[in-house]
This record gives structure tokens, C-alpha cells and sequence, in this order.
């Protein structure tokens, strides 16, 4: 297919998308507090919130807050009270992802929380979020045991885009970050670097040395983002924006693949020295999920559910005994839901029609049977032994709906954060 043909149908596919999260994810802010149900014999996916930051990153559009001490140990605090009353609920988690903000801002608050976690539910695996300010090997050694897999934001090595992106001053320089990294490979079982890629300003060379820089660091994986554009971002660079040319994606996409090709896929952005199917993107493998602390989503029975993302009313809501749901999006449709769920499973690298007919209760060669059949006559899929599997240019356009799906979502937190100011 041609680079024209590839744009043509990455633009259709966007747009349909786009149209789609517009459409159904339009929040209703609730007046009185509410419930979900739950199976309580099914385990479940945990997603921890810890919104504190020293510093704000231009690109992040996640919710966060200035780091102050007491208040970040009160919030941990409330943070505990949470888990001990998911656990009085009946709720059973075996997985835990501690995002942020800045989860290791408070390293001793953040080792209490996640035991706490770990004694109360049968959680066998653990990943957490840091920055490179919060890396001190020291540190990382005491959560040995405890955290399986460090994700560390690098996001490039270059000095001129860490300068451009504002991470010189917060983070140093290439051979500070690389030395940091450095310091850590090997003391938790996965150390995980993200980079970003299609910045402004950004070259194939500037790109290549990047991924090659995060090869010879040792870590087990890396992660490859591209950059997404959303209402969140600073307005010094929504400017640089007008100057992205999103042709340069699917070149810079195959740079990605040629380089790290030795390595295994966990998705297709992330890569691995040794298969492993813990990641970043976790809503891949688990359907469902429980979001605890400010800001956190949870999406169960087909619907998104909003944490507060005012921290006082957050504390207020959790010391009053119940959940601190402040919003909610419409119920997905089935054919709805098959469709979200088939894109992470097509971003994953297999869709198992069996698997998924039995899994979400449909018939998805009939309920999805015009995307399947534009899928294959564009060149993106393939089906055989009841698998549709991804192409390279599916798994490229896999990554782009994917990242327009997170820009969907950036709108969500763009509308709560507005409405809670």
C-alpha cells in the first residue's frame, strides 16, 4: 500500500474513532453518591492514583497537583483507608498499577501503600510509575520484592529536545539520565523506559540513537509513545503542533520495529527482552478495572466511572465511608463495547474470536462485520484458525487509534478538570 493509502485510511479510521469518543463519552456529573456492581468471585485489575508532582510536564495531561509533604501523606493515608474498604466491599484484585503523577514522590508513603495492597488482596504482580528525579538506587532497592516493573518517563535522550520540551532543567542532561538508568537495570525483575516519538524538531537519527541509547542501558523494556496532542497540553507547545506532519509517524514507526526487531511485542508500542504481559497499557489484558484515589477512572459493566478530582473532597468523601465517584459516562451499547475492546485486543497483537465471543457475549464476525471487512481489504488484518491477527501496517494503525483513543480520553480529564477549578 502506498504512503498516500496508508494516510487515507489512518485519517478515516481516526476520524470514525474520534466521532465515536465524542459521542459516548459525554460525562454526567452525579448530585448524590452511587454504587456499581461487581462480581465478587472475579479478581480484578487495581489502578492507584498518586497525582503529586514537583514539576509539570508539558506533555502530561493526567491529573496532578503541586507536590506538598503533609498534604501527599495525608492523601497516601486516605489512599489506605481505600483499600481497607474495597476490601470490607468484597472486592478481589490480583494485579496492581500505581500511576501518577509521581508515584515514588513520596517513596516511604508509597511502599506502606502498596504492601497494605499486597497483605489485604492476592495481588501477584505489581508495576508503579516514576519520574527520573526518583530513581535513587538506594530507594529502588527497597522495593525489591515488592514493585515487579519500574515505568521511568525518559521520553528522549537528545538535550535539545529535553531542552525544547522543558526536562533539561527538571531531569539533566542525556548522560545524567543515562547514568540514572544506568544505576538501577537489574535491581527490580523489569525496568520499563518510555520515549516518545514524532516530537517537533525530532530526526530518524535523533530517534535511532534514542532507542539505541535505551538498548545499551540493559533494561528488559521499552516503551515507544507517540506523541498525543490534547486540550491538556501547554499553549507553547499546541504551537509547536501546527508544525507535525503525521506522515512522519509511519516512517519513524518503522524505525521503531526495524531496530528493537530482536525484541518480543507486548503491544504495539511496548517491547520486551523476554515476553512478558505486564505493561503500561494494562486495559489490553484486562477488560475490567477499579480506579481508587483522586482522578482515578473505573470502567466495569460497560461504563467509565470518575474519581474526584478535588484532593480535599476526595479525603472527605473517603473518611465518610463511601467511594469518592463524582461522575460517570453513558453505559457502552454491546456493539460499542466490542468495538472498544477489539481495538485493544487488535493494539495487543491477536484478536481469539472464540475467546472474545465467549469473553464480552457477542458474535463479533457479525457484530463487527464492516470494520473486519475494511480491515482486511485495506491490508491491516489477517484471519486464519479463528485468529485475526494484525499486519504491520495493522499493528501501525492499531497504535495510532490507540493514541487517539488516549487523546479522547485527555478530553474527558480536560472537561473535569475545567469543571472542578
Amino acid at each position: 500500500m502506498s504512503k498516500f493509502l496508508h494516510q487515507c485510511v489512518l485519517t478515516h479510521a481516526t476520524s470514525k474513532l474520534r466521532a465515536g469518543m465524542n459521542e459516548n463519552l459525554k460525562i454526567e456529573h452525579l448530585k448524590s453518591h452511587i454504587d456499581f456492581n461487581f462480581d465478587k468471585n472475579k479478581d480484578y485489575f487495581l489502578y492507584i492514583h498518586v497525582p503529586f508532582c514537583n514539576e509539570f510536564c508539558t506533555f502530561c495531561s493526567f491529573h496532578k497537583q503541586k507536590y506538598e509533604k503533609s498534604i501527599c501523606k495525608e492523601y497516601f493515608k486516605s489512599l489506605r483507608d481505600e483499600l481497607k474498604q474495597a476490601k470490607s466491599r468484597g472486592f478481589s484484585f490480583n494485579t496492581l498499577y500505581v500511576g501518577g503523577g509521581t508515584p515514588f514522590i513520596d517513596s516511604d508513603e508509597l511502599l506502606k501503600t502498596i504492601e497494605l495492597a499486597k497483605k489485604l488482596f492476592d495481588i501477584k504482580d505489581v508495576s508503579s510509575e516514576s519520574s527520573p528525579n526518583h530513581i535513587d538506587p538506594k530507594d529502588i532497592q527497597r522495593f525489591s520484592g515488592v514493585v515487579d516493573r519500574l515505568s521511568v518517563g525518559v521520553q528522549t535522550f537528545d538535550d535539545e529536545l529535553l531542552k525544547k520540551i522543558g526536562r533539561y532543567e527538571r531531569y539533566g542532561s542525556s548522560k545524567i539520565l543515562q547514568e540514572r538508568l544506568s544505576n538501577i537495570a537489574g535491581i527490580l525483575p523489569i525496568t520499563s523506559l518510555d520515549l516518545i516519538f514524532n516530537m517537533p524538531g525530532q530526526s530518524s537519527q535523533t530517534l535511532l540513537n534514542d532507542i539505541r541509547i535505551a538498548k545499551n542501558l540493559q533494561v528488559e523494556q521499552i516503551t515507544t509513545y507517540p506523541l498525543m496532542q490534547s486540550k491538556l497540553i501547554g499553549q507553547s507547545l499546541k504551537e509547536s503542533f501546527k508544525t507535525i506532519k503525521n506522515s512522519n509517524e509511519f516512517e519513524f514507526y518503522k524505525i521503531i520495529r526495524d531496530e528493537l526487531k530482536e525484541y518480543s511485542m507486548n503491544n504495539a508500542w511496548s517491547f520486551s527482552k523476554s515476553s512478558t504481559k505486564l505493561s503500561d497499557e494494562y486495559t489490553v489484558s484486562e477488560s475490567e478495572y477499579i480506579g481508587i484515589g483522586s482522578g482515578a477512572f473505573t470502567y466495569i459493566n460497560n461504563q467509565l466511572f470518575i474519581n474526584s478530582y478535588d484532593i480535599n473532597k476526595y479525603k472527605s468523601m473517603i473518611e465518610s465511608g463511601q467511594n469518592s465517584i463524582v461522575a460517570k459516562c453513558s453505559r457502552f451499547t454491546l456493539k460499542e463495547s466490542a468495538e472498544y475492546h477489539f481495538l485493544l485486543e487488535l493494539f495487543g497483537g491477536c484478536v481469539d474470536i472464540s475467546k472474545f465471543n465467549e469473553t464480552f457475549k457477542v458474535y463479533l464476525e457479525d457484530t463487527l462485520r464492516f470494520e473486519i471487512l475494511a480491515l482486511k481489504l485495506c491490508g491491516a488484518v489477517t484471519i486464519k484458525d479463528d485468529k485475526i491477527q494484525p499486519t504491520f501496517f495493522g499493528e501501525f494503525l492499531s497504535a495510532m487509534l490507540m493514541k487517539e483513543f488516549y487523546m479522547g480520553m485527555d478530553n474527558v480529564r480536560h472537561t473535569l478538570r475545567e469543571y472542578y477549578k
